[in-house]
């Protein structure tokens, strides 16, 4: 397991989002249903970030913006990460949407997807699967392969939740939110997150999953 090194070949794949990838290093995913941040919301998150960013003469549409706003001073950095990245996981927490991963016969059939190719095409290290969306820590060994897989994870999935459903269409928003860990103190920070994130959603035992690798390769 390593973390990011900025010193380290990086590439980055830009799509609705700007995607960053380094061989073998961890990385956080979170990918959401299609409902779970009604898109009024999401314009007025979206349109005031972008007035944050232009004030800090970072242009947005720039592939490389997330570099830019590391390059912040740290209270900057804290005041971005304050009103938009928490921001915008709380709006997940807080719902929206139909949520039907609440029911653990969806929810089982993600983390088994999540499950099914660890330790062959990548190292999954923990995540939890919450009604609306799913937070993954994972390391793959090379750069395109993460956005391949979360590709072919949300096509599976979605295939046999809908199928179960009895529904058509698309289930998962078409792209993920990513984030290259970089030591040891935030990956732990995550982990503490995954299992704080129901607490905070006030869920019962049987509308998540919680699942992490310990030093000896086990679920907890």
């Amino acid at each position: 397991m390593r973390f990011f090194n900025p010193h380290d070949d990086i590439l980055i794949t830009q799509r609705r989002l700007p995607h960053w990838g380094q061989d073998g290093a961890v990385v956080f995913i979170t990918w959401r249903t299609h409902d779970s941040i009604p898109k009024s919301i999401l314009e007025v998150w979206r349109a005031e970030r972008n007035r944050w960013l232009l004030a800090h003469e970072i242009d947005s549409t720039f592939k490389g913006w997330k570099a830019e706003v590391q390059e912040l001073p740290v209270n900057k950095r804290a005041e971005y990460h304050d009103r938009f990245t928490t921001r915008w996981h709380d709006e997940l927490d807080a719902g929206h949407g139909a949520s039907v991963l609440q029911r653990p016969e969806l929810a089982a059939m993600v983390k088994d997807s999540l499950l099914h190719f660890d330790g062959d095409r990548y190292e999954m290290l923990g995540f939890v699967i919450m009604p609306n969306h799913v937070h993954l820590l994972a390391c793959f060994p090379d750069k395109p392969m993460m956005l391949k897989q979360c590709e072919l994870w949300k096509r599976f999935t979605a295939t046999k939740i809908n199928r179960s459903l009895g529904t058509t269409g698309r289930f998962w928003q078409q792209d993920a939110f990513d984030h290259l860990v970089r030591h040891e103190g935030q990956y732990r920070r995550l982990l503490q997150y995954f299992e704080d994130n129901p607490v905070k959603a006030r869920l019962r035992e049987d509308e998540y999953i919680l699942w992490s690798k310990t030093s000896n390769g086990e679920a907890k």
